[in-house]
């Protein structure tokens, strides 16, 4: 595994502790509401960026950390190093019984396995062979885990390679032969190398992809400001589905993602228009987004026992979605 991720330390910029520092108008907290986001900034959360930018704008005051992985975003919530996560920490409730609960679903499991044709063509041929997923505990190694169940294979090896849009550009190079992409690496892929890749069938799949999550102690203590997040989320998230283009005003508006290259600019558009289309979680998600996540996480093997058994409170607080549903209604 080391060998395969040491390809990618010259392909990927990780921002380990990289802090984006918002600066923002006076809050009601005397010290800023520290987000750890396991990710790097990439065109798939730039309507995060735009709702931490609204968030800002009602008085807000937020300090975003970008780190390699959601596991380690997950550790610094529950060391407190952070009070929001960004990510599914499923498994690590359950099995480390933190007192952390997710409290607002950010995107639902829009991803497409995919290998490189010139040595695979479908889930029997990666029995035995290595594949790529994102993080430790992530949407993607738990939808690659199940395919190799219903398929009854076995991978030689799960490799940890954050980054969508890295993930893509090592298949292009040819430095992984198996891993999963997101819908914006689907179309790089199928532009720059037609007919060079195939994407494998996953069947119905719905799963909570990344969610907010918290300490329940911070939770209960910042109310107001975990309401000014949580509504600054649904109103860009609503506002998207009803105009996938304006996102493209907005990442102007707030200057949003300033490196991004040509490549990724122009991708901008198309993805929002394909996320609107399959549905943004416009409502949060909540007490149904968990049930279905009991479904296909306990399949997956992410989370132990029978989902039936498991209750929605030991994974989430439903307390600030609901009093956020409240004020801004259903759509």
């Amino acid at each position: 595994m080391h060998g395969l991720i040491d390809k990618f330390r010259n392909i990927a910029t990780v921002f380990t502790f990289g802090t984006l520092l918002i600066a923002a108008p006076v809050s009601a907290l005397a010290d800023p509401v520290r987000i750890a986001f396991g990710d790097i900034p990439t065109v798939e959360s730039l309507h995060l960026l735009v709702a931490f930018e609204r968030a800002k704008e009602k008085g807000l005051d937020l300090e975003v950390t970008y780190l390699k992985s959601e596991d380690i975003a997950a550790q610094a919530v529950v060391g407190g190093q952070a009070d929001i996560g960004v990510g599914g920490p499923y498994s690590l409730i359950q099995k480390v019984k933190a007192p952390v609960r997710m409290f607002l679903q950010l995107s639902q499991l829009r991803f497409y396995p995919v290998v490189n044709s010139e040595f695979y063509k479908d889930w029997k041929d990666l029995d035995g062979q290595e594949i790529a997923v994102h993080s430790r505990g992530s949407g993607t190694e738990a939808i690659m885990r199940l395919m190799a169940d219903t398929h009854g294979i076995k991978y030689s090896n799960i490799s940890y390679v954050p980054g969508a849009e890295v993930r893509t550009g090592a298949l292009l190079q040819g430095n992984v032969k198996a891993t999963i992409v997101d819908s914006s690496g689907k179309r790089i892929l199928e532009d720059k190398a037609p007919g060079k890749f195939v994407f494998l069938p996953l069947g119905d799949v719905s799963a909570t992809d990344e969610a907010l999550f918290a300490n329940t102690a911070f939770l209960e203590s910042n109310p107001e400001a975990v309401a000014t997040l949580v509504e600054a989320i649904l109103t860009t998230w609503r506002d998207i589905a009803a105009d996938p283009k304006s996102i493209v005003a907005l990442r102007e508006k707030y200057k949003l993602l300033p490196d991004a290259t040509p490549d990724m600019v122009a991708d901008i558009e198309p993805y929002f228009t394909e996320a609107a289309a399959l549905g943004l979680p416009v409502n949060g998600g909540g007490a149904d987004a968990a049930k279905d996540d009991f479904d296909f996480y306990t399949i997956s093997g992410a989370l132990e026992g029978k989902a039936e058994e498991l209750k929605v409170e030991d994974f989430w607080a439903l307390g600030p979605l609901d009093t956020a549903i409240a004020k801004l209604g259903t759509k």
